[in-house]
């Protein structure tokens, strides 16, 4: 996420506790928020897929992705 938009979000929550938002404002924050979280989950995300579990034996292995119900991935 770009640093502007995070400055955004920022400035928008320093308003609201201060002064309060219009209705654009709160939809422009919220809209921030959920790509803020989506950025990060992304982030998250290839993180853990590059991840390794190393055995005692100095083997690697990626552990398998699991879908979101808590199955194997095919």
């Amino acid at each position: 996420m770009e640093p502007e938009k995070i400055n955004r979000i920022n400035i928008l929550a320093r308003k609201a506790r201060t002064e309060g938002l219009t209705p654009a404002e709160t939809a422009e924050r919220d809209a921030l928020r959920r790509e803020y979280v989506a950025a990060v989950k992304a982030s998250l995300t290839a993180r853990l897929d590059n991840t390794y579990l190393v055995d005692e034996k100095g083997n690697k292995r990626l552990l398998p992705r699991k879908d979101r119900t808590g199955g194997n991935k095919s």
